[in-house]
């Protein structure tokens, strides 16, 4: 009868020591899931970012040559200026 006591009491303490373990997995577990899932849905709209961003760099490609139009009208406007002072106006 005391070697059964004795093996009972052997194996409560690796049966808590699973138990404590198991339950210790599965809030890790809990806890990991929802990250790697959001980071699977941050992953797919940065593909959707980086397509507007080059339609973007697209659309906005005309403002590199900004700059010469603005010189080139302040030229026109100058030589304008300078037309209307010969016609006395």
């Amino acid at each position: 009868m005391s070697a059964i006591l004795a093996a009972a009491e052997s194996t409560t303490g690796w049966v808590i020591g699973y138990t404590i373990a198991i339950v210790v997995v599965l809030v890790v577990v809990a806890l990991v899931v929802p990250i790697l899932l959001l980071a699977k849905r941050i992953g797919d709209q940065a593909g959707e970012v980086d397509d507007l961003l080059q339609e973007a760099v697209g659309n906005t490609a005309g403002l590199a040559g900004l700059n010469t139009t603005i010189d080139s009208a302040g030229k026109i406007i100058a030589g304008l200026g300078r037309g209307r002072a010969r016609l006395g106006g």
